[in-house]
């Protein structure tokens, strides 16, 4: 007989399109050892960050209620580790205005010079720790994307989901919404199967140097990043393995 399916899959909305995604690939002995250290990781990080950073948090707050109305925080349904869907929080970065016709203007003319700064500085994502106490997300893993992408995944894609989706992750230290799909995709993956204490701290360290320098918070032309529609079920281009492994490496080269 095989295997019974994990109660967690039946969290994923009916009638969404799944490639070939085994959602026991991460319940095997070996994997939750691996889950139970990096939890510890997260925590280790998480909770000096929200001691740290609580007072930025409440003064971003009365900021976000005074210039842009209330609710303060951006709460939308994400995909976790094996599809289970939870609910993401961020800072509202836009305001809720809406055209004649009652559907909300573009994000380019509802996005305000505070909600940039908000952006630019990564101060949105501070609420992310939230989802990280509560384990539906870590400190580094695949960016939690929307739903819809789902369906649009290709076998190879869906394995970011192996895992917890992170506050930060190996594509964000490498170019973040500056890369195309095909490229953080497959960064993604590449995580999934090289994952350690190591490169998490190296990516938590790295992260630190991106929010310095507001590398790739946009992708050129737009806000945030474009509009994902898969490939047609066509194999993804893959980033060169060698190139992840030396970025990886103690003394990486980032050029």
């Amino acid at each position: 007989m095989g295997s019974k399916r994990p109660k967690d899959c039946r969290s994923i909305p009916r009638g969404t399109r799944i490639i070939h995604f085994k959602c026991d690939a991460m319940t095997t002995p070996e994997a939750n050892t691996g889950y139970g250290s990096k939890r510890l990781f997260d925590l280790c990080i998480a909770v000096p960050a929200v001691v740290l950073t609580a007072p930025i948090m409440l003064l971003t707050s009365i900021f976000v209620a005074f210039f842009l109305g209330r609710p303060v925080l951006f709460r939308q349904q994400r995909p976790g580790r094996n599809a289970v869907i939870f609910t993401l929080l961020k800072f509202r970065t836009m305001t809720q205005e809406v055209g004649e016709d009652g559907e909300l203007l573009p994000d380019n003319e509802r996005l305000t010079s505070f909600g940039r700064f908000l952006r630019s500085s990564s101060l949105d994502e501070l609420p992310e720790l939230i989802n990280v106490f509560r384990g539906e997300m870590s400190i580094v893993g695949p960016r939690p994307l929307v739903v819809r992408y789902l369906g649009r995944y290709s076998s190879a894609q869906m394995r970011r989901h192996e895992v917890n989706p992170g506050i930060t992750g190996w594509a964000q230290v490498n170019g973040r919404n500056a890369l195309g799909w095909n490229q953080k995709l497959a960064m993604d993956v590449w995580y999934v199967d090289h994952q350690s204490f190591w490169l998490d701290a190296k990516i938590v360290a790295l992260t630190l140097w991106t929010l310095l320098t507001r590398r790739g918070i946009d992708e050129p032309g737009q806000i945030g990043s474009s509009e994902f529609f898969g490939h047609g079920g066509q194999t993804t281009e893959t980033v060169d393995a060698s190139l992840c492994d030396r970025l990886a490496s103690p003394s990486g080269d980032r050029r």
